[in-house]
């Protein structure tokens, strides 16, 4: 077997060549272009072995290494990624104190070639690509969500100051006459100092949906009389983080368009969970992958990291430990915004819940408990290609 170390980077790789059975370097170090020439390059230095006995390894990196991997796999070579931190701990295992790209490649061969029971890697296939760009646009939503979140926080603080009340009139935020006052007039004093027609155009909604109770001349009474101060700065703040705020909301509904689209394509049994919609559904399906790379359903929690830390030493056995948070935090992420709807609109799920608490969980250790029932059910799902029956849970 002939082991193949990469070391990733953004313009140039480095590649190794290592005999499995004796440790011999058979091709020292080489630096490849991250192009096409460089990879053809490469592909002509793989020739010179059987292509089934060929393994090549390579940091799973952010994304520089997607080409290399994408096209390698197209020419059906068996590739393994490994885990940054594997790498790193394994040379610090050996004493290493030197870091090189060379020196990256034979540690990577070493940890291919490892007769460790539990391997170190994991085989990528060519359908890892599969659910490329749905994962893309699901991580995007979640990071366009992060970002939503700092500036409506913003928002408020600026709000705080220069109309504290303004809150207090309304009984849900960023509503369409809450958002359109703030856009036209920016704070309490410019309120106070406005004709009241101009304040009645931002309640002039058009379409369907209920009427707020709350009139202009109410708006323009308590901002008489508001404790706000007079910011410039603020304003300024208000308007334009508005606009920011308006612009993520529609690059939200374009994915969340597109994600939709893909996800009634995909027709997956677990979106007959209750609680579970395209987005969320997608997002869980493409951070898992293939589900038959999961032998089990304690695999997919392990991966989703909300599997509790097992901790044993001599007689003493820790009865309460935190989640790993190990493998995909998207996936974690969804399955905890998820949660509780799920529970919510599940009897079965809402009763071990409260089973839970009862036992005298808290709040978060109880929903860990549901999570991972959650995801021995997806698993079974997508396994056996079945619709949620809720009859069958126990």
């Amino acid at each position: 077997m002939k082991i193949i170390g990469i070391d990733i980077g953004k313009l140039s790789h480095v590649f190794s060549v290592m005999n499995k059975e004796d440790g011999e370097i058979l091709v020292n170090a080489s630096k490849i272009s991250n192009n096409k020439e460089g990879f053809d390059y490469l592909i002509k230095t793989l020739n010179k072995y059987p292509k089934d006995q060929i393994l090549i390894g390579m940091e799973d990196t952010g994304h520089y290494h997607f080409a290399l991997l994408k096209y390698l796999l197209v020419k059906k070579y068996t590739v393994a990624l490994i885990n940054p931190t594997t790498t790193d701990l394994s040379r610090r295992l050996h004493g290493g104190i030197t870091k090189t790209d060379a020196l990256d490649t034979i540690t990577i061969c070493d940890i291919l070639s490892s007769s460790n029971r539990n391997k170190a890697y994991r085989i990528s296939k060519e359908n890892s690509f599969e659910f490329y760009e749905q994962k893309q646009l699901t991580r995007h939503h979640h990071n366009l969500k992060e970002e939503l979140n700092v500036y409506t926080n913003r928002l408020q603080k600026c709000i705080d100051i220069v109309f504290p009340e303004y809150n207090s009139l309304f009984k849900s935020k960023y509503g369409n006459v809450y958002m359109r006052l703030l856009k036209t007039f920016q704070s309490a004093s410019k309120i106070s100092k406005a004709d009241i027609r101009l304040i009645r155009k931002c309640f002039d909604i058009k379409g369907r949906g209920l009427r707020i109770s709350l009139t202009p001349e109410e708006v323009k009474e308590v901002a008489k009389h508001s404790i706000g101060m007079s910011s410039i700065a603020e304003e300024i703040q208000i308007k334009h983080l508005i606009d920011q705020i308006e612009l993520l909301k529609a690059q939200l509904d374009e994915i969340d368009k597109k994600i939709e689209e893909f996800s009634i394509e995909n027709n997956s049994p677990i979106l007959s969970i209750p609680g579970i919609s395209h987005f969320s559904g997608t997002s869980i399906l493409t951070e898992l992958g293939n589900i038959n790379n999961y032998s089990k359903s304690s695999k997919i929690i392990k991966f989703a990291g909300v599997a509790p830390y097992h901790y044993e030493s001599s007689q003493y056995t820790a009865k309460h430990s935190a989640i790993t948070k190990k493998g995909s935090k998207y996936l974690r992420k969804t399955l905890y915004q998820i949660i509780l709807p799920v529970i919510n609109h599940n009897p079965v799920f809402k009763a071990y819940y409260q089973e839970k608490l009862a036992q005298g969980k808290g709040h978060r250790c109880a929903q860990g408990h549901c999570i991972r029932k959650l995801l021995r059910v997806i698993y079974h799902l997508l396994k056996t290609n079945q619709t949620f029956d809720p009859s069958l849970l126990r």
